[in-house]
This record gives C-alpha cells, structure tokens and sequence, in this order.
C-alpha cells in the first residue's frame, strides 16, 4: 500500500520554489469524437497510416527466400517477404490487373513465386510481373510498370522491419526524422541484449470493441496499473515508473529491483508511433501492434520470441503475466470505448506526469492530422499518400479520377467543412 501510494504522489511534499507552492495543471484530452467518428478514422488512414514509418516485425521471422508475412494495418493489406537476393521487400497484397489480392492466405508461408488466383498472373519474389497470360501480344505494354505496388522497407540495426506505405518514389517522411538511434538504446547493451539470440515462438490476437487510440492510450501509462494489474509489481518497479517522450517513439523504464534482475523480468519498452511496440527481457521478448479496423475496432495482435537459453519456466513467468495483462487492458479499452459512443462525455483531464506519455502520443496524433486536414482543406480534396501513382500517359484514367475526386471532395466538403 505503501508502494501505491507514493505512486500516485500522496502524502508527499510538493515542489516549492522561493517558498511559493507549485501546481502542475491538468491538460485535456482528445475529444470523443476523435474515437467514434468513422471520418475521423478515414482521415488518419490518409494522414497517419499510409505515410507515417510502421514497426512491424523481425527479420528473423522471414529466413529463407520465398519466406513472407501478410498483415493488414487500418485497411491496408500487405505483404513482407525474402528474395532470393536475401533482400526483405514489403508489397501492397494487390495484382496490378484487376485488384485481386495475390496472397489469399493468412499469416505466413513460403512461396517461391507469387501469383495471383484470379487471372494467373505471377510475380517474382521482388514484386516484378513474371508472365501475364495473353498480355505478350499488345503493342506497348511494359511488363517493367506492372509489377507489385511497392512499399518502402527499412530493416534497422536490430534487424526490425519497418515499412512506409507512401507511393512516392522517397517517402515525405523519413524514418530518421522520428526514429533516429532509438534501435541504438544504450540500455539494450546495458542490459545484455542480443536480438539475434531470440527464436520465434507464436503469435496470438484479441479482437476489441474499441478505437486503436484507446489501447495506445491505455498502454502508454501506468497511472491504473496498481488498481487493475496484480501482476505488474512482479516486473515493474511502480516506485520508478517513468517515460521518456521523443520525437515519434516513447521510452518507458523504471528501476528495477534485485529480485527482478535475478528472475530476468526487467524490462526494456518502446513505443513506436502510431501503433506499436516492442519490450524485451532476458528471456523473453513481445512485439504488439494494434490495428485499427474501424473507429470502433480494433485487433490487439502479439508476436512473441523467447531467448534461446530462456528455460522452460522462466520464459512462461514473464509471457503468462504479459498476457494476462493484455487480458485485462482489453476489458478496460472495450468499457471505455461504450462510454465513449454514449455521447455523454467529451474528454477529461489528464495528468501531466502518470499520463505523460498518453499526452504525447494524443499530441502527436492530433499535429499530424492537423496538418494533412489543413493541406486537404487547401487542395480541396482527399490526399491518399499510398495511392497508385498513374504513369504520365494515363490520360483517360486520369480524367476518371478527376470525375469520380469532383464528386466526393463535393460530400467530403460538407463532412469536414472545408
């Protein structure tokens, strides 16, 4: 009890300066809307989604060629794979002729090739079209601009891959201008880190009545922790809980103690901006990804590894009570999200230091879409980062386009009140 109270600051001397008392102010929240509205989920697709840097896995997941995984991240479908160059490549799950998903598999798989069902058109394992039945015959068609939809792939020293869904040729974003040298945490070292010694285990998903935001917001502190989760004392020291906030990551760390340091429970946490997070420790190590599905849904989806040494029982300490964990963040996110869609409450005060990071994030979030809304109002239309770039001789297709945009800019104006 003790524990839990210094925790939540009772009883203890505020700070003074020149003998005045000091008050840091609560700060509020997004409002509700931004996890109910259906436009508000569609706009941080285009703003967040398919143009922000995605933490999404290990390479370690991928070991031969033909290796891939498919995911599917707020509505974009994906594939990650090996070539036989050993290079890993990300491509949109989409056949340039028709649209039809040319891996209908879920999870993962080898393929030496990858075809697509519908019209038997087949691509190299570095997304370039293999054969197009019939396709051969007409004059000027380039098989060089008809293979897979391209994403960009970084695999960062840890041997993490991120991918960014931008169609540009660079993404507008770079990945350093939000992540540089957080896969260089000198605290890996300190702690003995070795990625390379962890071996995939399994994976598992919750699927949750409520916005992704939610679980980034409820993940992002440990303000509840002593009231919710029996477990979290056992490998978080709360007396020390903190976070650093930085650029698009967040760092959490506290000090642990000499018992958890003796069973291997300290913990080394990241958040990446928008939707992920990796933690590891000597035994064990979890990367989590929420995936929006709607405004008012989502998937809580694990990929867990263990460390090569890790026995038995000192692995299945740690995963046993991260999952229980989840378990209970889960009924915590699905009875706030029905609150939410009430239409009573529209946000509340949180605290600047227990919910630092929740804030951070909640900031980030709403400059970047911010700043894509203002560029729509300005263009007077939706900008999808991660459409289609159509060639210059396009020119029918273009005016389709231009049509079909009129229109919708025209309801869409009326939405957002541009």
């Amino acid at each position: 009890m003790a524990s839990m109270l210094h925790y939540f600051n009772f009883g203890s001397k505020a700070s003074t300066t020149k003998g005045a008392e000091v008050k840091p102010t609560p700060v509020r929240a997004l409002p509700a809307s931004w996890y109910t509205a259906q436009e508000m989920y569609e706009l941080e697709r285009r703003a967040i989604f398919s143009r922000r840097w995605l933490f999404i896995t290990h390479s370690s997941r991928l070991k031969e060629a033909g290796d891939w995984l498919r995911y599917e991240v707020a509505g974009f479908d994906f594939v990650i794979n090996r070539d036989r160059q050993g290079n890993i490549n990300a491509f949109h799950n989409v056949c340039r002729h028709r649209a039809y998903p040319v891996i209908e598999e879920e999870g993962c798989g080898n393929k030496k090739i990858i075809a697509c069902r519908y019209h038997g058109w087949s691509y190299g394992l570095n997304g370039k079209l293999a054969k197009a039945p019939g396709y051969q015959e007409l004059d000027g068609f380039d098989k060089e601009k008809n293979g897979l939809f391209r994403i960009h792939v970084k695999v960062d020293v840890n041997g993490f891959i991120w991918v960014n869904m931008d169609a540009k040729e660079v993404p507008e974003v770079p990945w350093e201008e939000h992540f540089e040298d957080v896969d260089k945490q000198a605290r890996y070292k300190e702690n003995g880190i070795n990625f390379e010694e962890y071996e995939f285990d399994h994976t598992y998903q919750m699927e949750g009545d409520y916005n992704w935001k939610i679980l980034a917001d409820n993940f992002n502190e440990c303000y509840h922790c002593p009231t919710t989760h029996a477990d979290i004392p056992a490998f978080l020291n709360l007396d020390s809980f903190d976070s650093d906030v930085k650029d698009g990551h967040i760092q959490h760390h506290c000090k642990s103690t000499p018992e958890q340091i003796q069973k291997g429970l300290n913990t080394a946490s990241t958040y990446y901006f928008p939707n992920s997070s990796m933690t590891v420790t000597k035994h064990w190590m979890m990367v989590q990804k929420f995936l929006p599905k709607g405004p008012n849904r989502s998937t809580m989806a694990y990929e867990i590894w263990r460390h090569k040494d890790a026995k038995e029982e000192d692995f299945k300490l740690i995963n046993d009570m991260y999952a229980r964990v989840m378990g209970e963040d889960k009924v915590l996110c699905n009875n706030a999200q029905k609150n939410l869609n009430r239409g009573v409450f529209v946000n509340g005060e949180l605290h600047p230091k227990y919910e630092k990071a929740p804030l951070f994030f909640q900031s980030t979030c709403r400059e970047v879409v911010t700043e894509h809304f203002d560029r729509e109002k300005k263009e007077g239309r939706e900008i999808w980062p991660a459409r289609q770039q159509l060639p210059n001789d396009a020119k029918v297709s273009a005016k389709d386009e231009e049509i079909c945009s009129g229109l919708a800019c025209g309801a869409q104006k009326e939405v957002l009140a541009w």
